[in-house]
């Protein structure tokens, strides 16, 4: 559920920090503050009160994103693009070079692992040793549920920032995705781990954890990652030209734009696998049906105008999902291998040795 209306429990916040970011700045004529005369001295009736034809700044501005507005010329929208088409490169490349270097560890540890077993064998085993809980409880997750525990991890980080009241105008401007914000790159991805709701933060954190041993064993943890970051990505800029080309600005922030995208993966992938509601486990439904009722509502929200939820970044999220299966998997992913040959060379080259060796460059 990435966000719009979270401005109710976000707006004290709100305008604490901007009435302390505004330096210098004009706010809009509904800002506009009456001011009077001095009484004459030598007459009762005081003189009439004029309005102040210029704007000037506010004691208590009320922040109001789509009177707030900046340009909604499309133009500001060519270095978010930009921002988008090179990070998703960035994340597929990134998420190549780590598989073909885990690939490798797991070659070269293969003989360490069994020599360390037979180790741990000759010594006396601790009892009550907390380490060995911690390890035997992480080795009962599956890989899925490992991977996400990292992003987990990070928005509960992200979210006992936002209790911090000195760090609340950074959070504002680097942790919630807006259009009329100065800063309009960096925030299309660390939006995609910001919650300020707790409930939010536990609903989303409760799909992906659900949806993560499916989706990576599908993709592989490598991939998995790539698609999330990505889509999240992905799923913010759709939000920026939804919201430019309406005029309905404002901030929005969550991790549903990056789980859309995972639910409508696994979902095209596996269409008629059964899904239930946690609150209601009688009635089951197939991830089809289930993908078809979450697009209708989202494209709705989205034409209605909806506000409690961001539903552009939740379309364009499921439309990310969606194209990766169909096209996205074997445009991008099955197209790695020249790519990984070439890390492969240089790392090869620049390694221990691999000066001596020949054909590395054919």
């Amino acid at each position: 559920m990435a966000w719009r209306g979270y401005s109710v429990l976000l707006r004290l916040t709100v305008e604490d920090a901007l009435r302390s970011s505004v330096r210098g700045g004009r706010w809009p004529l509904t800002f506009q503050q009456r001011r009077g005369f001095k009484k004459a001295a030598k007459k009762p009736e005081p003189k009439n009160v004029v309005e102040d034809p210029g704007p000037s700044r506010t004691s208590e501005p009320h922040w109001d994103p789509q009177l707030h507005g900046p340009q909604r010329a499309l133009s500001r929208l060519i270095r978010p693009f930009v921002f988008t088409v090179g990070f998703t490169g960035c994340s597929f490349a990134s998420a190549a070079i780590w598989q073909y270097e885990s690939l490798k560890s797991r070659v070269q540890s293969y003989f360490d692992e069994i020599r360390a077993d037979w180790l741990d064998k000759l010594r006396p085993q601790k009892r009550g040793d907390v380490r060995k809980e911690i390890n035997q409880w992480w080795n009962s997750l599956s890989e899925g549920q490992r991977t996400v525990t990292g992003i987990i991890a990070a928005n509960a980080v992200v979210f006992c920032c936002w209790r911090i009241p000195s760090l609340q105008r950074h959070m504002i401007r680097y942790f919630t995705s807006n259009p009329a914000s100065k800063t309009l790159c960096s925030p299309m991805l660390l939006s995609t781990f910001s919650h300020f709701s707790f409930f939010h933060m536990a609903a989303n954190m409760y799909v992906l954890w659900s949806f993560s041993s499916s989706a990576v064993s599908m993709l592989g943890r490598e991939q998995f990652m790539a698609v999330y970051l990505s889509a999240g990505v992905v799923s913010t800029f759709f939000s920026y030209l939804c919201k430019t080309l309406s005029g309905r600005l404002g901030p929005s922030l969550g991790a549903s734009g990056a789980i859309m995208a995972v639910l409508a993966a696994v979902c095209t992938k596996m269409p008629e696998a059964k899904l239930a509601i946690i609150f209601l486990p009688m009635f089951t439904f197939t991830a089809s049906n289930a993908l078809k009722a979450i697009v209708a509502m989202d494209t709705a929200g989205l034409v209605l105008g909806w506000k409690f939820f961001d539903h552009a970044a939740h379309l364009g999220g499921a439309m990310f999902g969606i194209w990766y299966i169909l096209f996205g998997h074997e445009l991008i992913w099955k197209n790695r291998d020249p790519f990984v040959k070439l890390w492969h060379d240089l790392r090869t080259r620049g390694g221990p040795g691999g000066g001596g060796e020949r054909g590395g460059s054919a």
